[in-house]
């Protein structure tokens, strides 16, 4: 029976997770249906870990770069608020030595 169900991803990050896990459970379905008698839950059980390790290791680096991406955003947006103000861009000027000139 055919179930169909709409997720709605509110980032490009959800959304490939969804993909990856949709990618993931079709492929426990097909090792489940093209295993030996006898062997279903070894191969079902072995793709679930390795296909489980890369799933959650693509999933915190998504989300750890989502961070890193929102950090450089906010530290762009400060730098060039700085800019704009219009502040001053050199130091005060030091007073001249009073010191005679070598001969």
């Amino acid at each position: 029976m055919e179930e169909r169900t709409t997720l709605l991803a509110e980032t490009s990050f959800q959304r490939l997770m969804m993909e990856r896990a949709l990618a993931m459970a079709k492929e426990l379905e097909r090792t489940g249906r093209v295993a030996p008698d006898g062997r279903v839950l070894d191969e079902l059980e072995t793709a679930a870990v390795l296909q489980g390790r890369e799933f959650t290791r693509s999933a915190l680096e998504g989300a750890l770069q989502g961070h890193v991406d929102e950090l450089e955003k906010k530290r762009r947006t400060a730098a060039t608020a700085d800019a704009v103000k219009g502040g001053t861009t050199k130091g005060p000027r030091r007073a001249r030595s009073l010191r005679p000139p070598a001969t």
